[in-house]
């Protein structure tokens, strides 16, 4: 996606260590804002008055102007099929007043929608939509044009398989740059028991093709509501959790991932039933991702699990969340409301008030009742956060359907601003000795999560070689947390090459990662020695000159021309 850094140019060389860790609270009790309802309900002035029934949505800038647009997912019906719905666009003025443009930017487009995802599958820069849909029926694939305005293009980039599918997810699972699309698939309904789930691999274009079964061997899992991807053993690749609603005798899978992108699953997982959502947070900032299932607990409660670090071994703390009441909740989102560098929790509820609870800072939840969420009854089914109107305070929207009234709604965050800066978890070690292109993924955290990572403004890699001018590349998602970059082949042999990772957040805060470096392979020589005589002299310095201002073999440093900095390393070895 185009990026446009707020406050500082991601290509200055110097790489202040600014990774900000969670601020540890040390009691349960916290007072409440000064500032009386953080959370305004301002749906009445902001939204348009639709009464559809709305199962998910994704908050994304489809048309490239820097705001957050919105989708939703529409889809007629709990149990049995029901009138084909569009899939509601809401494009943000900037402000975050939504006007809709269904019409305008999906024309032509319904069905029975109960998810919908962003990813960019043509790797042209723009977001590309996904929508599940239910009742045995082919999910869409819809092409941006790069102005916001989308096209269906499933017959030409999808299989021709049919689902029954609550959820559908993007992410990079080979490591390949491209893509790739997870599916949730119960068979005749998504209440049936004779699907299983579905990977389609992209081949690099935006085509898809089904993943074979020695890829990924799943079996029928009966009534899944929800996947996620996420690295949960912190090896930079993706692996996903699988969420169903059926009994524990058919509970959730974790799905680990090889490196390649093929999948093994985690043979001892939490029991768990009755679920309808998961998400990945790190609750206690020790650098893992951990678990929470919406209803996935006993009698519909909440199911916190704990990882090990490994993602092989997951604990129940779901006493963690107090109250954890038996209600049919729907969806969950991690905000850091208070902007005290923790996770705070909230909780979408069908039938009654959605939830929001305070994390101490070590994971323990406790729910705050008054002061800032209002108390709404409503049919919450799911619950996004981000900054829809640019003060760099995260904002709420919900997903109305099932019951009530199904009007979707927003809450305007009115409380403090986000000045904590993103944390770069993980950066891949280039192993040294190695030829181009040089692949470099990283994990980033923030103060809110989504299946597409936190609110980013851009994630960059920046490097030197041979401590040459900084050159910067932009990061591409690729799943959750993760996010790609390449260090492109052609870099001098034996160059010593030192990057770092530069993330910026929406709200302009900036945090770079800890200087790494690797030695490009090749045959070395004496730098600067371009006649392999073993000497650098007057020859050398010749063909150096002759080669002014162009690259190849007179670029010592990589940097695309040669240079005065190409000239201090050659008379550095002089003689």
């Amino acid at each position: 996606m185009t990026r446009h850094p707020k406050t500082e140019n991601p290509s200055v060389s110097v790489p202040a260590l600014t990774v900000v860790g969670p601020v540890f609270a040390t009691v349960l009790a916290v007072a409440l804002p000064a500032w009386g309802q953080q959370f305004v309900d301002q749906t009445s002035t902001r939204f348009p008055t639709i009464a559809e029934y709305t199962n998910q949505c994704t908050l994304v800038d489809l048309d490239g102007d820097g705001d957050k647009d919105i989708v939703f997912a529409n889809g007629q019906s709990y149990s049995t099929l029901g009138a084909l719905l569009k899939p509601r666009v809401y494009i943000n003025n900037g402000a975050g007043v939504f006007a809709d443009e269904t019409d305008a930017r999906a024309a032509g487009i319904t069905g029975c929608f109960r998810g919908v995802e962003a990813g960019d599958v043509d790797r042209d820069g723009d977001w590309d939509l996904v929508l599940a849909q239910d009742f045995n029926r082919r999910p869409l694939l819809l092409i941006n044009n790069g102005a916001g305005v989308f096209s269906d293009q499933t017959v030409t980039r999808l299989p021709n398989i049919t689902m029954s599918s609550a959820r559908a997810q993007f992410g990079d699972i080979d490591n390949d740059g491209d893509l790739d699309l997870l599916f949730c698939n119960s068979g005749t309904t998504r209440f049936a028991a004779t699907g299983r789930p579905r990977l389609f691999i992209n081949d690099g274009a935006g085509v898809y093709a089904d993943a074979s079964t020695a890829q990924f061997p799943s079996t029928n899992l009966a009534e899944q509501m929800d996947c996620v991807f996420g690295d949960v053993d912190n090896d930079l690749d993706l692996d996903f959790h699988v969420g169903t609603r059926a009994s524990a005798a058919n509970s959730s899978q974790l799905w680990l991932n090889n490196g390649t992108g093929g999948f093994s699953r985690l043979a001892t997982f939490v029991t768990d039933a009755t679920c309808y959502s998961y998400d990945f947070g790190d609750i206690e900032g020790d650098g893992d991702l951990d678990l929470i299932g919406v209803n996935a607990g006993p009698t519909n409660t909440e199911l916190l699990l704990r990882n090990n670090g490994a993602g092989t071994s997951w604990t129940a703390v779901s006493s963690q969340i107090s109250p954890n009441p038996t209600v049919d909740d729907n969806d969950s989102r991690f905000i850091d409301f208070d902007n005290d560098g923790d996770l705070d929790l909230l909780v979408a509820a069908l039938g009654g008030p959605d939830r929001i609870y305070r994390n101490t800072g070590a994971g323990i939840f406790a729910q705050l009742t008054t002061g800032i969420l209002p108390a709404i009854t409503d049919s919450s089914l799911d619950i996004k956060v981000g900054d829809v109107t640019g003060d760099g305070k995260p904002d709420i929207i919900t997903a109305q359907g099932e019951s009530g009234a199904f009007q979707n709604r927003i809450y305007i965050n009115t409380g403090p601003v986000d000045t904590i800066k993103p944390t770069i978890q993980l950066v891949e070690q280039v192993p040294s000795r190695t030829t181009g292109p040089w692949v470099v993924r990283t994990e980033v955290f923030d103060g809110i999560t989504s299946d597409r990572g936190y609110d980013d403004d851009g994630v960059f890699l920046v490097y030197t070689v041979n401590g040459g001018k900084p050159q910067t590349v932009e990061m591409r998602w690729s799943g959750n947390s993760l996010w790609r970059g390449v260090i492109p082949a052609g870099l001098p042999a034996c160059a010593t090459v030192e990057y770092f990772v530069r993330a910026l957040d929406v709200s302009g805060n900036i945090a770079n990662s800890p200087l790494k470096s690797f030695v490009v392979g090749g045959s070395c020589g004496i730098p600067g020695d371009f006649d392999g005589n073993g000497v650098v002299d007057g020859a050398d310095l010749a063909t150096l000159l002759n080669g002014w201002g162009a690259g190849g073999v007179a670029d010592l440093n990589g940097d695309g021309t040669t240079d005065a900095q190409d000239m201090a390393i050659l008379l550095n070895n002089f003689g």
